[in-house]
């Protein structure tokens, strides 16, 4: 309304605006208000990606990001191992799995006899192993002052060694042994840690047990639709090797504890059982652990006798030979499709990248290495 009460002029008055009061928009903004009355504007013209300070700045921040994730990695390395390790022996175990399920049992039950038969085997272990550490326990306290006066004086081969290792005088008495209490506090630390690292790998592996299909179906869910069915294929061999690595490894094992054992009883070495036992678990490390088992048993042997230790290191000479080039190549052929030389190399990079747990696992990430390119790089190259 205008001061005298009449309607402004406008579109529908008749009556035309003066020149000098409309406002000349251009025709894209008209078109862009024409689309919607809440239009902010049109959008300017893009960054030039090109330009120094854009790929600068771009350079700048990837660099950035790939160090704090390779930091973050390296913080968190060690639980990567333990998951890792844990995934690895669960995927190992799945075969067993499958057959029970395969014949109507649940999965969460055949879970349940894994974990049943591994505790099983561990109370095993210790039951064979209380009786021999008690009893030399209780004749090392009985004949302690014996022991500790002939080593003092330099008599026997402890005494020798005590005399190299200048520990005479702490023997006799004449200094007090001081053991530094950050000493005692760094190895129950190293022991804490190794007791939590343990823990945490069995209930993993439990865990893992029983959602190993849901980890494949999230696995298979993140890959395109178009791959899934030949990912699978290819998830299921992969699944299946280390599988059969991991049972192939538990026969080596068992052929080298049974082959121990009936070679200590006819000899008449003390702790039969026991050696084996350790024996067959030492085995399980590729290439050195059946080597660091036979010392042991040879050391043990030496109770018997020089020329029993002397027999006893043949016969593990002649085993290791048999295993690495007869039994070992033979099942892992079948069972993880891998050469004899590609298993030593494999072993020997997993064991220098990380140790008893790298030689551990690196058959079976040979043989997935193996699998892709022979599944998929090869054949993509044959295609150029």
């Amino acid at each position: 309304m205008t001061s005298d009460g009449a309607d402004p002029p406008g579109p529908g008055s008749g009556e035309e605006l003066p020149a000098s009061n409309v406002l000349i928009l251009p025709a894209s903004v008209e078109r862009e208000l024409d689309q919607s009355d809440e239009s902010l504007g049109v959008l300017g013209r893009p960054f030039d990606h090109r330009s120094p300070f854009f790929i600068g700045f771009s350079g700048a921040l990837g660099v950035a990001m790939a160090y704090i994730l390779a930091r973050g990695i390296a913080d968190i390395s060690s639980v990567l191992i333990i998951i890792g390790l844990a995934l690895f022996i669960a995927i190992g175990l799945d075969p067993i799995l499958v057959f029970l399920v395969n014949r109507g049992v649940g999965r969460g039950l055949a879970v349940g006899v894994v974990t049943l038969g591994f505790v099983l085997l561990v109370a095993a272990f210790v039951l064979a192993a209380v009786g021999p550490l008690s009893h030399e326990i209780q004749t090392i306290v009985k004949n302690y002052p014996r022991y500790k006066s002939n080593i003092a004086h330099g008599k026997g081969w402890a005494g020798k060694l005590a005399v190299k290792l200048h520990l005479t005088s702490y023997l006799k008495g004449n200094k007090q042994l001081k053991i530094p209490f950050g000493g005692i506090l760094g190895a129950g630390k190293v022991l804490l840690s190794l007791g939590v690292a343990t823990i945490s790998v069995i209930a993993l592996t439990i865990y893992f047990l029983i959602a190993l299909p849901g980890v494949k179906r999230l696995w298979l869910s993140l890959l395109p639709k178009s791959r899934r069915v030949r990912a699978a294929l290819l998830t299921d061999e992969v699944f299946g090797r280390v599988g059969g690595f991991m049972l192939g490894n538990l026969l080596t094992s068992v052929i080298s504890g049974v082959g121990t054992y009936v070679w200590l009883l006819v000899f008449g070495v003390p702790y039969a059982l026991l050696l084996a036992l350790v024996v067959g678990l030492f085995d399980l490390i590729p290439l050195v652990g059946s080597t660091i088992a036979g010392i042991i048993v040879s050391l043990v042997a030496l109770t018997k006798g020089l020329p029993v230790a002397i027999a006893t290191v043949a016969f593990y000479i002649v085993y290791r030979y048999l295993e690495d080039f007869l039994v070992n190549p033979r099942v892992m052929k079948h069972t993880v499709k891998v050469t004899p030389g590609l298993t030593i190399i494999a072993t020997l990079i997993g064991g220098t990248l990380l140790g008893l747990i790298g030689a551990l696992v690196a058959i079976p990430v040979a043989a997935t290495i193996h699998l892709l390119l022979e599944e998929v790089a090869v054949p993509r190259q044959n295609q150029r």
